[in-house]
């Protein structure tokens, strides 16, 4: 059984939706359209419902339901957890602005959000032990960005939105008492389009007509087989702005209209066309700020300001310089020309997927 709780940001969340995550393949959802704050609307497979309470842990305690319902099942459970928080505006409960009365009131916020986050985080845990299930159940948790301009920092050059590493490294824990019996580190870096792959290969499920994947099977890691990532990581940030999806507005909307009789808000929303691709990419412009991961080696193509069709290149060694500080393009150019090859490769592979040319 699979189940989705919390921000989908992957299209409506109301009935009907070809994109919503029942058609997705989730079995049971709780979902909200975009991040979302104390006292939510969600949808409950399209049905909205006013859910009161801390926004963290109203998300978990709807995965609880869930994990309660299906933990002695003949078949294991999927849980998919997405906290609305911490996210502008940043709205913690009295309680837990509370517990920061030294800090201004923007840090207040933000601070009790996380602590939200944190003890929704507890109450999963705990519910896995109290269910006698924590010894053989993978829990996973990382963050999806790097820290914000004004309120903090993952560590190193940048932040979110950037592909500088504070805006990309975010620490990740993985907990499987049965296979991971003792604390440990790893600074291999990982990222998140390699879950999928890897719960496939615990699995041991292959997907017919699998499409190319960015990510791979992290397994080995966890039996301690893999020293060194084997396949290097591509990031890029297209210069080409996302759809408003003010989730509040858009459940109060959905509700409303379900409580005057009607299944949906927008009808004209429900982005019946998924299936179709009606704007296809260029193999060759490729614009943009791209960055290729080669550990310990990372290349930055930055788009000249005033001349978007002209880059130049930076490289920076992670292992000795982690806030990539010093530029060694110049040095090594050979590096960079070989590198820079793989990045455009990576990027026109991404190019022919968002056009529907995926290929094994």
């Amino acid at each position: 059984m699979t189940g989705h709780f919390g921000k989908w940001h992957l299209g409506p969340v109301e009935k009907g939706s070809p994109v919503n995550p029942g058609a997705s393949g989730f079995d049971e959802w709780l979902s909200a359209p975009n991040f979302f704050d104390n006292d939510p609307i969600l949808s409950r497979e399209g049905v909205a419902e006013p859910k009161p309470g801390e926004s963290s842990m109203v998300t978990a305690d709807a995965a609880i339901d869930f994990m309660r319902k299906h933990a002695n099942g003949e078949q294991p459970f999927l849980a998919v957890v997405w906290f609305g928080s911490p996210h502008n505006p940043h709205q913690a409960t009295d309680e837990l602005k509370a517990l920061y009365p030294n800090e201004e009131a923007q840090f207040q916020n933000f601070y009790g959000e996380i602590t939200g986050m944190d003890r929704a985080f507890g109450k999963l845990r705990e519910e896995l032990r109290t269910l006698g299930i924590a010894d053989n159940t993978i829990f996973w948790y990382c963050s999806d960005n790097g820290g914000l301009r004004k309120l903090g920092s993952t560590g190193g050059r940048g932040h979110k939105s950037q592909l500088y590493e504070g805006g990309l490294r975010v620490p990740a824990i993985l907990e499987w008492p049965q296979k991971i019996p003792a604390n440990r580190v790893t600074n291999i870096p990982c990222n998140t389009a390699d879950i999928y792959p890897t719960l496939l290969d615990i699995l041991g499920i292959e997907m017919p007509n699998q499409p190319r994947l960015d990510g791979i099977s992290l397994a080995p890691l966890i039996t301690r087989d893999m020293t060194t990532r084997p396949e290097p990581m591509g990031f890029w940030v297209y210069p080409e702005k996302g759809i408003s999806t003010p989730s509040k507005e858009l459940m109060q909307e959905l509700y409303d209209a379900q409580q005057a009789g009607k299944e949906v808000a927008h009808p004209d929303m429900l982005c019946l066309d998924a299936g179709e691709i009606k704007t296809t990419y260029s193999e060759t412009d490729l614009p943009g700020h791209s960055a290729w991961l080669d550990w310990p080696w990372k290349l930055h193509r930055i788009p000249k300001e005033g001349a978007e069709s002209e880059f130049t290149f930076e490289l920076y060694n992670l292992e000795s310089d982690p806030g990539e500080t010093t530029d060694l393009a110049l040095s090594q150019a050979p590096r960079v020309q070989t590198m820079s090859a793989a990045l455009k490769t990576w990027q026109q592979s991404v190019v022919r997927s968002l056009n529907g040319q995926d290929y094994k």
